[in-house]
């Protein structure tokens, strides 16, 4: 009896197989999430903006309902920076994203706050069942891109990232943006209509570029510049998003952390 348990518990050992040998395999594209993009265009110059961005927030990373994801990005302008206070965080890249979206919706000016839904749906930034409301319409809708960050990885002064992006041929041509955000950034501000207040934000975007066109091809693989105020250390994180020509409506994303 003694033999036979030794050459049971030999045959059992040798079918297990140690954790770092096992092979993960990942989820497929139906299992993840599908991102709701909402885009915050703020100032620390605007004394509007801070409950706007305390409602991203609060929505930032949340699932509205299962299987549905809301990603954010604060894209801080730069038509309050002569008004007293110089925000950190501004860039004309994002004033000129906003005068797009002010042209797709036919507006007579641009403001903060003001957020925009995929693309589809502008309100006042700090308006929270305009919010919900934009949010129900995008979860009866499936997006009509498959967009999937692959790999990415620092090479000097760049970001190499492998996507997959995937969609009906009517679709081919489509912008695809690259967003590096901080996770979370924070400032005292010193001057304008926000002085002496400590302003919090989420999603902080440090560059918006485009780096592709969608394509009949399903893997592409493309270079982001690193701007100077952005530091490799931990804290950050990489959108990537397919949009319809022309300001028009956001048809897949992925994100990932850096």
């Amino acid at each position: 009896m003694a033999q036979l348990a030794r050459v049971i518990a030999m045959v059992l050992m040798s079918n297990i197989v140690p954790l770092s040998a096992q092979v993960v395999t990942k989820p497929d594209s139906t299992s993840r999430p599908r991102i709701i993009l909402v885009e915050l265009f703020t100032s620390e110059g605007c004394s509007s903006c801070p409950p706007a961005d305390k409602l991203l927030r609060e929505i930032d990373g949340t699932e509205p309902v299962a299987g549905q994801l809301i990603v954010g990005i604060s894209e801080h302008v730069t038509y309050w920076n002569s008004l007293g206070w110089s925000d950190p965080f501004s860039s004309s890249t994002y004033t000129d994203r906003q005068n797009g979206y002010g042209t797709r919706f036919g507006l007579e000016s641009v403001y903060t706050p003001q957020m925009v839904v995929n693309g589809t749906e502008q309100f006042v930034g700090s308006d929270r069942n305009s919010l919900t409301n934009a949010i129900r319409k995008e979860q009866n809708r499936t997006a009509t891109v498959d967009l999937h960050i692959l790999s990415s990885s620092f090479s000097g002064g760049a970001l190499t990232v492998n996507f997959s992006a995937m969609a009906d041929a009517s679709l081919h041509g489509a912008d695809i943006f690259a967003v590096l955000a901080d996770d979370a950034d924070q400032s005292t501000v010193l001057n304008g209509e926000n002085a002496g207040r400590t302003l919090s934000h989420v999603a902080v975007a440090r560059s918006i570029v485009h780096v592709a066109k969608l394509r009949a091809v399903a893997q592409q693989t493309v270079e982001i510049a690193l701007p100077a105020s952005f530091h490799k250390t931990p804290g950050h994180h990489l959108i990537l998003f397919a949009q319809a020509p022309g300001s028009g409506r956001v048809l897949g994303a992925d994100f990932t952390p850096l």
